[in-house]
C-alpha cells in the first residue's frame, strides 16, 4: 500500500512544526560535544541531557507499544535504543547520532552554535543537521505510517552517542545489545549528505582515510641561516621533496598505488548526478575570487571528490609564527597528513604503503618519521534489490517529484564499519540532509527543513515497502 501523497505531506509537516522543532530547538541549546573534542563530557552532562530529552520525547511521540531504553557502561558514551513492534515481517535498523562538533568560530551576526535560529525553510545551529533530526525524523515516519493505516515491519532505532568521535562505542553495543537488535532486512542511516534539496540523494560509496605525521629531522638545534644555509638541508625543502613522491605538485594527482578502477556502472551514476547539480554546482564551496576547480567539469570533479584519493596537509609544527620567526635553519619540520582514498582500496594496506614511501631512502639521509594517526576503510554499496531500488526511486518522484539520484560521497563516515560488520548481508540505504552550505562541523551550520520533511515521508515509504 502507498502513501497518499498530499495528504502525507501535510502530515509531516504538521508534525515536524507542532511535534519535532519545538524539541529540536532545546536539543541544539545543549552543547553535548563528541567525546573527541570534550574530555569530561561525563562529568558536564550534556550528553546526559540531550538523550533525557530525546528520550523524553520518543516516549511521548513513538508507537505506544515502543520500547524506550538507554544503555550505558562505564567509560562508554550512552546509546539510545527505540524498539517499535510491526505488524509486517522482517525488521529495519534506523541508525542516528546525537554527540555534536565543537562550536568554531565565524558564526554570523545574530547566530551561534547553541542558540538555534529559524530563518525561513533554515534552522541554524550545531547539530541540528549533523545528526540531530535523525531520531525526530524516524519517528515522524512511523507516525505518519500508523496516521495513513499503512503496517510496517519492526523498526529499531539504534541512536548512539560516540560518531563524531569515530564511533568508538558502537561495536560494544551492538555486540551487546544484538538479541534485542536482531538481524535486520534493511539499514536506514541517516547521516549523509545531498547534492541538492529537490530530490533524494542515496549515498552508494563513501572514501577511505588515512593519515598522520610527518617528520623531516636536521639539526640537533636551530642554527644561524647565514652559517648553515647552503651547507645542511632545509627540512622544509626535504619534506616537500617527500611529498612529491606521492602527489604530483602540478596537478594534485596522487600516485598509482593509491588508484583503483572506476567501475563503469559507478561512471553512470556521476554523470547522473553531474546532470542533477549542474555546472556551477561546486561554486557552492567558499573559493576566493575565480578560483579554478580542480576538475574541468562537474562530473570530472565528482570522480575526484568520490573515487580518487587526494592529500591534505591539515596541520604544521616546529614553524614560528610570522611575527617571532628570526633568521634560522630550522632543525625540523612536521606536517600533518590527510590522505582520502578510493572506497574499495584497503585502507590498513594504503597506510603500510603510505609509510614505506615516505621513510624509504630519505634525502640527503635526514631522520624521517611517519607516525600514523588513523586509518578508516571506504565503503561501496551493493547494487540495491529491485524491490528496493523501485522504492527509493518512487518515493522521490512522490514527495519531491523528481526522480532519486545514487551518488558518491567524499568524506568518510565512521558507524559504517561496524554496521556492515555486523550485518554483513543486509541492505543499507545512507542518506541525509547535509546538503549545499549547510556546513556542518562549520560555521552557520543549518538543517534545510523542507529537505526533512521530505525526506521523512520517503523514509516512511521505504519502511513501508520493505521486504
Amino acid at each position: 500500500m502507498n502513501l497518499h501523497s498530499a495528504q502525507a505531506l501535510r502530515f509531516v509537516d504538521s508534525f515536524w512544526e507542532n511535534r519535532i522543532l519545538p524539541t529540536l530547538r532545546d536539543y541544539i541549546e545543549i552543547p553535548n560535544q563528541s567525546p573527541l573534542f570534550d574530555a569530561d563530557w561525563k562529568r558536564h552532562k550534556h550528553m546526559d541531557d540531550a538523550v533525557g530529552l530525546v528520550k523524553a520525547w520518543c516516549e511521548e511521540q513513538a508507537p505506544s507499544d515502543s520500547q524506550v531504553t538507554v544503555h550505558t557502561c562505564a567509560g562508554r558514551t550512552p546509546l539510545l535504543l527505540i524498539e517499535i513492534p510491526g505488524p509486517l515481517p522482517g525488521q529495519v535498523l534506523l541508525y542516528g547520532h546525537l554527540d555534536k562538533q565543537p562550536p568554531c568560530s565565524g558564526w554570523r551576526d545574530g547566530l551561534g552554535p547553541w542558540s538555534p535560529v529559524r530563518d525561513g525553510d533554515l534552522l541554524y545551529g550545531r547539530g541540528g543537521a549533523d545528526d540531530g533530526y535523525a531520531v525526530f525524523a524516524c519517528i515522524g515516519a512511523i507516525a505518519l505510517l500508523e496516521a495513513q493505516g499503512i503496517p510496517f515491519p519492526r523498526c529499531v532505532l539504534l541512536i548512539e552517542c560516540s560518531e563524531e568521535s569515530g564511533s568508538p562505542d558502537l561495536a560494544y553495543y551492538l555486540d551487546r545489545l544484538r538479541d534485542r537488535i536482531g538481524i535486520p532486512d534493511l539499514v536506514v542511516c541517516l547521516d549523509s549528505g545531498c547534492g541538492n534539496y529537490e530530490q533524494l540523494w542515496v549515498t552508494t560509496s563513501l572514501r577511505g582515510l588515512i593519515g598522520g605525521n610527518l617528520t623531516v629531522e636536521v639539526l640537533r638545534d636551530g642554527v644561524h641561516s647565514g652559517d648553515a644555509s647552503g651547507v645542511v638541508p632545509s627540512s622544509f625543502r626535504i619534506i616537500r621533496a617527500l611529498l612529491d613522491r606521492i602527489e604530483d605538485r602540478e596537478t594534485g594527482e596522487i600516485v598509482e598505488a593509491f588508484q583503483v578502477t572506476i567501475p563503469p556502472s559507478v561512471r553512470e551514476q556521476i554523470e547522473r548526478a553531474a546532470d542533477a547539480l549542474g555546472a556551477d554546482h561546486f561554486r557552492r564551496l567558499p573559493v576566493i575570487g575565480d578560483l579554478a576547480t580542480v576538475g574541468a567539469t562537474t562530473f570530472d570533479n565528482i570522480v575526484n571528490r568520490t573515487w580518487r584519493p587526494a592529500l591534505e596537509i591539515i596541520g604544521a609544527g616546529d614553524l614560528p609564527a610570522l611575527d617571532a620567526a628570526g633568521n634560522v635553519l630550522r632543525p625540523r619540520t612536521s606536517l600533518k597528513l590527510s590522505l582520502r582514498l578510493p572506497p574499495t582500496l584497503d585502507a590498513t594496506q594504503a597506510g603500510a604503503t603510505l609509510a614505506r614511501i615516505l621513510q624509504t631512502n630519505p634525502p640527503y639521509q635526514a631522520w624521517v618519521s611517519y607516525e600514523a594517526g588513523w586509518e578508516t576503510s571506504g565503503w561501496q554499496s551493493p547494487p540495491f534489490s529491485g524491490w528496493l531500488d523501485s522504492a527509493l526511486q518512487e518515493s522521490s518522484t512522490t514527495f519531491f517529484g523528481q526522480p532519486a539520484i545514487y551518488a558518491g560521497e567524499g568524506f568518510s563516515i565512521p558507524f559504517m564499519p561496524a554496521l556492515v560488520q555486523a550485518f554483513p548481508d543486509t541492505q543499507f540505504v545512507v542518506t541525509g540532509v547535509l546538503g549545499p552550505r549547510s556546513n556542518a562541523h562549520g560555521p552557520n551550520e543549518f538543517l534545510h527543513l523542507g529537505m526533512a520533511k521530505r525526506l521523512t515521508a520517503c523514509i516512511s515509504e521505504i519502511v513501508s515497502r520493505s521486504l
